[in-house]
Order: C-alpha cells, then structure tokens, then sequence
C-alpha cells in the first residue's frame, strides 16, 4: 500500500521519495530507489552498495549521477549495519569512518547521513530548529534490541527537543509480505508492550508482521509526538520494480538503496 508519498525526478531520471518540504529549508532527504542507475543482473540499477558484490565501476556511475541529481551529497557518513542498536554521533571530522553501528546522528551542516535498506525500514528523523539529523536502520531485530529508542536518545544528547523531533519511515517490506515464524512474532508480544496490534496469523507456524507499525509505537515510546510521524513509500516486496527488496529476491543477494538526510552547509 502507498502511503503518503511526494516523489521526485529530476534531469537524471532519479526517482526520490520524499516527505518534506526541502524547497523552502535547509532540509536535505530522500528515499532513492532501484531506478536510475547503470548496475546489472540483481544489482539492477541503481545500486549505492560497494559491499554486495556489484561492479565498483557501475557503482561508481551510480553515485556520479545521484550526486549530479543531489548536489548537497558531497560528504555521506555511512555505517557497517549489522542489525543491532548502536547509534554513532558523526561529525565533519569522522564522517568518513565506518563504524559498527545501525543508526548515526550529526548536528554538523553539510553531513549527510546515508542508511541502506532492501526491506528493513529506514527511518530519518531532523529537528529542524536545532540542525539536528538522524538515520535508522530498522530491522525486527535491531526493533527488539532497541535501535529506535536509542536514535531517538542520541538525538536528544546533541540537544534536539523531543517536541520538535520528526520521523519518516520509508519504503520498506509490509504487513501484507513480511511474513514471519510464528515463535517470532510471540517473541514481539512477550518482549515488546503492544505488538499484538501488528501481528496476524498466517499459514501454520507463520504469521505476519506490520514491521513500520511496530517502529512507529517504538517511536511514540520513545516520546516522539504521533503527528511528528509518518510514512511514504509502498512495500518494497510489492513494489520490487521500484526498490530493492530481499523477500522478492527470495533471500538471495541484491542491490540496496539509499536513504539520506542532513541540513545543509
């Protein structure tokens, strides 16, 4: 299902999901898809990931024509995602590192903030009076071992107020594909307050899971203000000619596309 979405495409045939208004602002964000781009095969075509074994040339090309659409994407801190809860703050200074972690947030202008997915949910958060950004990478394990509490944390330690925190989760897998054992949906029940809302019996010893609800009661948990929250995008297993989508790939390797936010300089 689509939900609230502004998309975008520019001079270089780009699709760009976005959910707020970056004309007027000094707001730098979107949802790149699988279009656009020069990768083959499963990697087809716009694939930002040099780590999934695509062709660094075609990549390379992908990055040129992205930045020629987003010319603000001139610094992209990038994390080594491994589907935990550690949130890294970057600065100008360390934004080319790669940490561990699933999550980072920057208060410095100019420092994008770039998180991959392939139907785990990415999420972007900004208080835009603060100059405050930051990027989630939500699978459901990162969802039970905290990731969007502690995002939501680390903005709050480089001085974002809580009242003006937005959050935008983008295209991601839905509670229509992301089907699950059972054993790990009563997992969510028993260990997360709330989740049954978002669960729903599937085949025998399956069930499904509404991953984007579940990161939104995580957010409002977290004292995010509901109105503060929405989501674009459809699901990414459905839409699998739009975005990457491992379910569609039936597990095997594929592209990842990118979700970025910053301020800029």
């Amino acid at each position: 299902m689509e939900i609230e979405t502004a998309l975008s495409t520019g001079a270089s045939g780009i699709p760009i999901v976005r959910a707020w208004n970056d004309v007027e602002t000094s707001i730098i964000h979107g949802f790149i898809g699988r279009q656009g781009g020069v990768s083959a095969g499963a990697f087809a075509s716009m694939n930002l990931s040099y780590f999934v074994g695509d062709d660094a040339r075609a990549v390379d090309e992908n990055w040129e024509r992205l930045r020629r659409e987003v010319p603000e994407l001139k610094l992209v801190a990038r994390v080594n995602q491994v589907h935990g809860n550690i949130v890294q703050v970057v600065t100008r200074a360390t934004a080319s590192s790669r940490a561990r972690a699933d999550g980072m947030v920057t208060r410095d202008p100019g420092v994008m903030l770039g998180i991959f997915t392939a139907d785990c949910v990415p999420i972007l958060m900004i208080d835009e009076k603060r100059k405050i950004a930051g990027a989630i990478h939500a699978g459901w394990r990162g969802v039970i071992a905290g990731i969007v509490a502690n995002g939501v944390d680390a903005m709050v330690s480089l001085g974002a107020d809580i009242e003006n925190i937005r959050a935008v989760l983008g295209p991601s897998i839905g509670p229509c594909c992301f089907e699950v054992d059972a054993t790990l949906a009563e997992r969510f029940v028993r260990e997360i307050e709330g989740s049954e809302r978002h669960a729903r019996a599937g085949r025998p010893g399956k069930a499904y899971l509404d991953l984007r609800g579940l990161v939104r009661d995580r957010l409002i948990g977290a004292r995010l203000a509901d109105v503060n929250i929405s989501a674009v995008g459809p699901c990414t297993r459905c839409a699998s000619e739009r975005f990457f989508s491992r379910r569609a790939a039936g597990g095997k390797t594929t592209g990842l596309q990118m979700s970025f936010v910053g301020f800029a300089e």
